[in-house]
């Protein structure tokens, strides 16, 4: 049996279910379905919503800025990861050019200072994907994949996100399953019509009794990527299944998740700037060059036991991850409706990218080190490649999320109240090493080399673990962090108005230990120990007022936290004797919803102001920043006939308020644009539909000094889907359809740039049942 047999084989022998919802999950029970056939070519103003909310609700009677996006339009927006699919919602800022994980992402000015999604949490069917969003190196994203599992999307920019989960003051993105409600299901063989990827996807839901339902989906791919390496980059996949049974004052579901899949990491290429603009280096095109290779030696690393490990380079990003959860909802009588969600993860794995030290420069005395032409001379570019490879020991987490609700019916209207309790135990273990290597500056299978500075005995090497960058970065973390939160949430509604008011109350414990090893070896007499407690009271206070059933208003003020994991280690000691920073975030915002025929808009303006502390892993500097932004943020959609349009514009004007380099203060916070845009057109032609979109970013700084320029760029996607018979379709999508080059993040001295990736063409052909 082969090793592909094999992974599908143990993938398929995996049975289950999947926690579905954050809030009243009978809300969600009875909701069915993100929008009713009426609402589909809206912005579905009048469906139910249940993330960000502690009972379910509409989003004409909430007072929170909310997206939703079925599985038809997400597929319409040609994404090739699960952050690309975030392109679409109005206010988000998505930079998912690492690819399959890695994204920097954030909302409405609330900077992005670090990697990941720090201000904003991932979760699937209501609970975190990893309570933390910035992880060095372990993003919630890379234990998400969206499959044929996915029923909708539903994006909470600010407001109630400060009370209603932790570490999430900037938003919530919640991705939630499918739960064989709809019978019937889908198979479907998707091909590279460019690049040499296959991907087999499968979903079926149906009922086993009466009472009783399931739902199983996964997918299974392997190619080189879009960006080809010459080596196999993508190999593994997903399954996900649920089961459903009904009682008579409830329901109660449970779930299981098997996530093991390896895919490329897209770090920055080698650039030059001039005049702090940014331009492309001969033989590097930044949209589609791959630095794995068929001719890199193994990485010969250092476990947290002192241990040296072998490892494949071309591996890129392997992601595992199993999960088990239990959802129950419940009426417990006398009106009280009690929800339970619970699951248990382990999410482990490898993180290997080549990170360039420099940009590349031509030398002498060079001679290639492996390839075809090992031991023979060259003459040409090369750069100090580090190897950025990070063991994933363990980012296991265990979830429960509790609440209790009721509504009383009074004189004075209607009074909602919900108690809820959060708890939360991750695990934050990772073992950091940084290698570095000559090697050849070519987008096409590039070579190892040697030279005067290459160590004896191994083909390439510079410089090995602690001897990278003043010995950073061999670092092994081991660390817990458990968090409980009670939370309350009073909402009265009368007549046509809304208003609520919620409270959380987190509390955190840290405990474990750090280590930088020294002259290749981790002493025991160097280890650091985590030791301490933090706490913060958030709230969030909002007003929704319905002028008529198709217009509304609404105001809302919010308080939240971010607390920080490891990336406030080796710097100011965590055994608590001395304060632990934390990043808080203050927000207003205010807004119009109106409908009027097939025109639907979401209208909302927003301040955000932030204070947070950092330190960048490249440039080894810790910041203790505060930000201001102010903005408006659109979302509309429009049906006429065949014809439908959607789109989304964000306006900020954010600025660095205070700052101990003092330099910076006034200036614009880096990679934060003035105007980000979408617009998605799509016409229904017979049994065909053809679509794109756009998404467009104006200029921004790669640098809080603004001295370095991210020009602006449009992407275009496009798509047809046709209906060959009543069950077969047929479908091509198109990303980045006009292969620009689109620059998301810049190294602060300007000798490497992320770029996102090319034009990539994928041909789906799907069979439903």
């Amino acid at each position: 049996m082969t090793s592909h047999s094999l992974k599908l084989t143990r993938m398929a022998s995996l049975v289950s279910l999947a926690v579905f919802h954050m809030g009243s999950a009978l809300a969600q029970e009875a909701a069915g379905t993100v929008s009713s056939d009426k609402e589909k070519n809206s912005l579905n103003l009048n469906s139910v919503i249940v993330t960000g909310t502690p009972t379910g609700t509409s989003k004409m009677k909430a007072s929170v800025s909310i997206s939703s996006l079925d599985a038809d339009q997400i597929s319409q927006s040609a994404p090739t990861n699960a952050a690309e699919i975030l392109r679409a919602v109005p206010g988000v800022r998505a930079e998912s050019s690492g690819g399959e994980g890695n994204a920097n992402l954030t909302v409405r000015g609330v900077p992005i200072s670090a990697g990941g999604a720090r201000y904003v949490q991932f979760q699937e069917d209501g609970l975190p994907v990893l309570l933390f969003g910035d992880i060095a190196f372990a993003t919630p994203d890379m234990y998400l994949r969206a499959d044929g599992s996915l029923s909708h999307l539903e994006v909470v920019r600010g407001g109630t996100a400060s009370t209603m989960a932790t570490n999430a003051p900037g938003g919530i993105i919640n991705f939630i399953s499918k739960n064989g409600k709809e019978k019937g299901g889908s198979i479907g063989i998707t091909k590279g019509l460019d690049f040499n990827q296959t991907r087999f996807d499968f979903d079926y839901g149906a009922a086993l009794s009466p009472k009783t339902r399931m739902f199983i989906a996964g997918f299974y791919r392997n190619g080189d990527s879009s960006r080809p390496a010459g080596v196999t980059a993508e190999d593994g996949g997903q399954l996900r299944a649920n089961i459903t049974h009904e009682l008579d004052n409830g329901y109660i579901r449970l779930s299981v998740k098997h996530l093991d899949d390896k895919t490329p990491m897209n770090m920055p290429v080698p650039v030059r700037t001039v005049n702090g603009s940014i331009s492309e280096m001969a033989g590097i095109d930044p949209r589609t060059v791959s630095f794995y290779s068929p001719y890199w030696t193994r990485d010969i690393v250092l476990d947290k036991n002192n241990n040296k490990v072998s490892t494949n380079v071309n591996d890129g990003l392997h992601a595992v991850s199993n999960a088990f959860g239990l959802e129950a909802s419940l009426n417990v009588g006398n009106g009280w409706t009690l929800d339970e969600k619970f699951r248990k993860s382990t999410n482990t794995g490898r993180f290997i990218s080549i990170f360039p030290a420099d940009n590349a420069n031509n030398s002498s005395g060079m001679t290639y080190a492996t390839g075809p032409n090992a031991g023979k001379a060259y003459s040409g570019p090369a750069f100090t490649a580090t190897v950025f490879n990070t063991s994933l020991d363990d980012l296991g987490s265990t979830t429960n999320d509790v609440r209790l609700s009721r509504a009383f019916e009074l004189a004075e209207g209607k009074l909602a109240t919900t108690v809820g309790y959060f708890s939360s135990i991750q695990n934050v273990a990772l073992t950091w090493n940084f290698n570095q290597y000559l090697m050849q500056a070519s987008g096409d299978k590039p070579a190892l080399l040697n030279s005067a500075a290459t160590v004896a005995g191994s083909p390439g090497l510079l410089a090995q673990g602690t001897d990278v960058w003043g010995g950073c970065c061999n670092r092994a973390i081991d660390a817990q962090y458990k968090t409980n939160a009670l939370y309350t949430n009073l909402g009265w509604e009368k007549g046509d108005w809304n208003v609520d008011a919620s409270l959380r109350y987190d509390k955190q414990n840290a405990s474990g230990t750090y280590n930088q090893a020294v002259k290749q070896t981790y002493i025991q007499a160097n280890t650091k120990f985590i030791n301490y407690d933090v706490n913060h009271t958030s709230y969030s206070v909002g007003v929704n007022y319905r002028l008529n059933k198709d217009l509304a208003l609404f105001a809302r003020t919010s308080d939240g936290i971010a607390f920080n994991a490891d990336r406030i280690m080796f710097g100011n000691p965590l055994d608590g004797s001395t304060p632990i920073s934390t990043n808080i975030v203050k927000q207003n915002e205010a807004g119009v919803k109106w409908k009027s025929g097939d025109f639907s808009s979401f209208v909302t303006l927003f301040q955000a102001k932030t204070s947070e502390s950092n330190f960048e892993a490249t440039t080894q500097k810790f910041s203790s920043n505060t930000y201001d932004a102010k903005g408006l943020e659109v979302e509309a959609s429009y049906k006429i006939g065949a014809f439908r349009m959607t789109g989304g514009l964000t306006y900020t004007n954010a600025n660095i308020t205070a700052a101990a380099d003092k330099s910076i203060i006034g200036k614009t916070p880096r990679r934060q644009a003035k105007y980000v845009y979408q617009i998605a057109p799509t016409y229904t032609m017979g049994d065909a539909v053809f679509g794109a979109s756009l998404i467009g970013t104006t200029k921004s700084y790669g640098d809080d000094g603004n001295t370095l320029t991210l020009g602006g760029f449009n992407v275009l996607n496009a798509f047809a889907n046709y209906q060959l018979t009543e069950r077969l379709q047929a479908s091509v999508s198109i990303n980045n359809l006009l292969n620009t080059i689109g620059y998301t993040e810049v190294e602060g001295d300007g000798h490497a740039a992320r770029s996102i990736n090319g034009r990539s063409i994928r041909a789906t052909l799907k069979y439903s049942f």
